[in-house]
């Protein structure tokens, strides 16, 4: 059972020949109903790399597979370019957006990214223009490891061609970094996001995500959601993390949807519409909640009674001040007041512009 060029390399025999489906998950209901035959399956390479094979395993008990994989698209690519594999961002794009390169965009990167079919060569130099990157080497590696093997170099700004599956690109990433690259660190640059002025700006952004410190595979409730700046740098921070953000507002919804798609992390994000405490039905448990809007006495208490490991609200009106004061003195934790100002002109001289203060609460269980 295999996909249909697979199949073309195999000698006639007796054995009969299964064509796997389009879509792949079609093929998982075929496969299961050949339990107690004696099955072959074929795929390229290393199937549990960016392959088939964590797929198909989990759809079978451990005692009905054994796996004999072979040499991965990214070894061989490696080999070729003469990349340390160790020191070299592999991405599987055969089946994603190229916006799951995002993330690793920055000068001097070097990245192997397999591609959904030769087409896939121009969207994914086309992508590195749009972000400030085409000035990176694309090395496009056609049918590597067989007789029909080929490698093409260019840049992304002047790559010309048609190029075939099965196919993946290396890429020697070059650009103007201090514009395009996104930073490692806490508090991306607010332009990072679109937003309407509903955003927690970026200094506070980066104390408020250093107080919920995220850690691999923790889940986010960000309530309030605004331009889902919050929620978006906590999936930045690591590729295992998962956020469910809540907005009341459809167009900001919406606006959080974009936000993360262009960032590459639409996958791990949830988006529900509506407003909390009620929304808070069929949504994995956090292990981290933050707050940046619609407090109330009421919607407090429902977050508490979630047992979040970690809480941060945070408040910018004196109502909103006196609220979190009254429940820190109740329940414990710590308030901070995060008092910000900026320089501006004042007359011929510069003077300290006030931002309106912001307080802090945080709360560990």
């Amino acid at each position: 059972m295999a996909p249909a060029r697979h199949l073309a390399l195999v000698p006639a025999g007796i054995a009969e020949r299964i064509t796997w489906p389009v879509p792949f998950a079609k093929g998982l209901p075929v496969l299961q109903g050949l339990k107690g035959r004696r099955v072959v399956v074929l795929a390229s390479g290393d199937p549990f790399w960016f392959g088939a094979g964590s797929v198909i395993a989990r759809h079978l008990d451990p005692s009905d597979w054994h796996a004999l994989p072979g040499v991965s698209c990214f070894a061989l690519a490696a080999a070729h370019m003469g990349w340390a594999l160790d020191d070299t961002l592999c991405r599987g794009l055969h089946a994603a957006p190229m916006t799951r390169l995002r993330r690793d965009l920055a000068q001097g990167s070097q990245i192997i990214a397999t591609l959904r079919d030769g087409a896939a060569v121009a969207e994914i130099a086309a992508y590195l223009r749009t972000q400030g990157f085409g000035a990176s080497t694309l090395v496009v590696l056609e049918h590597l490891g067989g007789p029909s093997e080929r490698a093409t170099r260019m840049s992304a700004d002047h790559l010309t061609g048609a190029f075939y599956h099965p196919v993946c690109v290396a890429i020697a990433v070059a650009g103007d970094d201090d514009a395009a690259a996104l930073s490692v660190a806490s508090g991306q640059i607010d332009e990072t996001f679109d937003h309407d002025g509903q955003i927690t700006k970026r200094p506070v952004r980066a104390i408020t995500l250093s107080t919920l410190a995220p850690r691999p595979g923790e889940h986010l409730w960000d309530i309030g959601g605004g331009s889902g700046s919050i929620a978006l740098e906590w999936l930045l921070s690591h590729p295992r993390m998962t956020a469910t953000t809540i907005e009341r507002r459809a167009d900001r919804a919406a606006q959080i949807r974009n936000n993360a798609a262009e960032l590459g992390v639409e996958h791990r994000l949830g988006v529900v519409e509506g407003t909390a405490p009620d929304a808070f039905i069929d949504m994995p448990a956090p292990d981290a909640v933050f707050v940046g809007g619609g407090m109330s006495d009421h919607l407090l208490d429902a977050v508490l009674k979630l047992k979040a490991p970690r809480l941060v609200v945070n408040a910018v009106t004196l109502e909103g001040e006196a609220l979190l004061a009254r429940y820190q003195a109740q329940h414990g934790g710590e308030l901070m007041r995060i008092a910000l100002s900026h320089t501006k002109p004042l007359g011929q001289k510069r003077g300290w512009s006030a931002s309106y203060p912001v307080v802090q609460w945080s709360l560990n269980r």
